[in-house]
C-alpha cells in the first residue's frame, strides 16, 4: 500500500489495517473520542472577544438579517468574518 506523507506512523497503519479488514477499535472508544473533542475544544475552537466599532445603520441592517435567519446578529457577525478568514467569502464579495 502506498503511505501518505502526512500521516504520522499510527495513522499509517490505522489505515492499512482498515484495507485489510482487521481493524479493531480502542477498548474504551467513548473515552477516546471524550479525550479528542476536549482537545479540539482547548485548540481549535477556542473563541475570543474583540471590540469593533461598526456604523449604526449596518447593524441595524445586520440584526434584520439575523432575525430573518433565525440566528443572533453577533452570530451571524462572527460567521461571517469565519467564512472570509477561511476563504469562502472573497473580497471582492464584500
Amino acid at each position: 500500500m502506498n503511505t501518505i506523507p502526512y500521516l504520522d506512523q499510527e495513522e499509517q497503519e490505522m489505515i492499512e489495517s482498515i484495507h485489510r479488514n482487521n481493524y479493531q477499535q480502542p477498548p474504551d472508544m467513548a473515552a477516546e473520542m471524550r479525550a479528542f473533542s476536549d482537545l479540539v475544544d482547548r485548540t481549535i475552537n477556542k473563541k475570543k472577544a474583540i471590540s469593533i466599532r461598526l456604523l449604526e445603520s449596518d447593524i441595524q441592517k445586520i440584526k434584520a438579517k439575523a432575525i430573518r435567519e433565525g440566528i443572533p446578529y453577533q452570530t451571524l457577525i462572527s460567521s461571517l468574518i469565519h467564512k472570509y478568514a477561511n476563504d469562502r467569502i472573497s473580497s471582492s464579495v464584500m
